[in-house]
């Protein structure tokens, strides 16, 4: 006699777990999945975040996903999971915009697609309810993009106009050229590092979750995200105009040394607390507050109407599967027709110029990151002009 399934040691063993949990699972499979699948993206994420100072920060945002989920597990099981299709949609989307950046080799497509995948597989395994309790960490996810680097140039500029109108209103003559400025003490350069982007991505990315766990009015959360963005811009003029105040008496090489200590260790740790401190009064969601509206949830009609949007577990397995193998058979059959590069290079020889030894006065090289090839040289003409 066949045991009755309703009694077999497997449906026992699943019975113990929530439609949630089961769902909640399968999540964190699917992201394991894609995470293997898309390895070499997410390897290429990790030693950013692990190398560049500008993005150490995101080395916290996994667990702090993980905090807010867990801080609305209580409410999400009033909400029964459902296979979503629109989720497929989702996928579809992310999936192309990492194909998009594999075909232009853009890292910043690729990554974001990478990181896109998570939050529509959790759509497509959810439903649009769950989805939609869990709004604030899977937009969260964005942050795990290594995306800044791009702010730098403007940045630059701002600081050393900022930095120079402070240095006047010090009493200090100085000259501003682009980004150097120049003053009795020596001429300062409101290098790359000096930007600012580092902080001011770090402060927005916390300024997004305090505006989330801390208020509840839009407003209070939009001139408090304003604070975040604009506090760490000026400080970091301030912090300039500070380095180059303190040379005028101890010498440029001192003051230098000594703003890269204050900058790293206190000055920007001082900043955030004032940002959070001068916000603090006017936090307007209690400490015991839930963090889901579960009856504007359960209530609204459009996502009701999108709850409906259903399909069946295997299908929605099946398709995603599809996706994502087509989209890598894809991307790896483009890759396979990309033109060779030859295994040496050189530089072309020109008339009337001879090739000299490249020796410039201050070693320079343009930053190419991923370049096969790299080729520094120098030609002279009769005349003796020179051309790096």
């Amino acid at each position: 006699m066949q045991p009755d399934p309703a009694l077999s040691p497997t449906s026992s063993k699943l019975a113990r777990f929530s439609p949630l949990e089961r769902s909640a699972a399968l999540v964190a499979l699917a992201w394991a999945v894609l995470i293997g699948v898309f390895w070499h993206d997410w390897a290429d994420m990790a030693r950013q975040w692990w190398d560049s100072s500008t993005y150490n920060h995101i080395l916290l945002v996994p667990a702090i996903i993980g905090w807010l989920i867990h801080q609305r597990w209580h409410q999400l099981a009033r909400f029964a999971p459902v296979v979503w299709w629109p989720g497929l949609v989702l996928l579809a989307g992310s999936l192309l915009v990492w194909l998009l950046g594999s075909f232009s080799g853009l890292n910043l497509l690729r990554h974001a697609g990478a990181v896109a995948m998570l939050p529509a597989i959790a759509a497509l395994t959810l439903g649009p309810r769950l989805l939609a309790a869990l709004a604030f960490p899977m937009a969260y996810m964005a942050f795990l993009v290594p995306f800044g680097d791009e702010l730098v140039p403007p940045l630059q500029m701002i600081t050393a106009w900022l930095t120079i109108q402070l240095t006047h209103l010090s009493g200090i003559p100085a000259a501003v050229n682009g980004v150097f400025i120049d003053t009795p003490a020596g001429l300062f350069e409101v290098a790359e590092a000096c930007s600012g982007v580092k902080f001011l991505i770090a402060m927005v990315a916390l300024g997004t979750l305090v505006a989330n766990v801390c208020f509840v009015s839009w407003k209070r959360r939009l001139i408090f995200m304003a604070l975040a963005v604009i506090a760490p811009i000026v400080a970091n003029g301030i912090r300039a105009w500070a380095t180059i105040y303190a040379a005028q008496s101890v010498g440029a090489e001192v003051a230098g040394g000594f703003d890269h200590i204050v900058y790293g260790w206190l000055f920007f740790a001082l900043v955030i607390a004032l940002v959070i401190g001068s916000a603090w009064r006017w936090f307007d969601r209690s400490i015991d507050a839930d963090l889901v509206d579960e009856a504007g949830i359960a209530v609204s009609p459009r996502l009701a109407r999108l709850a409906r949007r259903t399909i069946g577990g295997r299908f929605a397995l099946l398709a995603a599967v599809a996706l994502c193998g087509g989209t890598v058979a894809w991307a790896a059959g483009a890759a396979r027709l990309m033109a060779p590069v030859p295994a040496q290079i050189f530089l072309p020889d020109l008339p009337g110029w001879t090739r000299i030894d490249y020796t410039p006065t201050v070693w320079w090289e343009p930053r190419a990151t991923g370049a096969d090839h790299r080729l520094l040289g120098r030609y002279r003409d009769a005349q003796g002009r020179t051309v790096d």
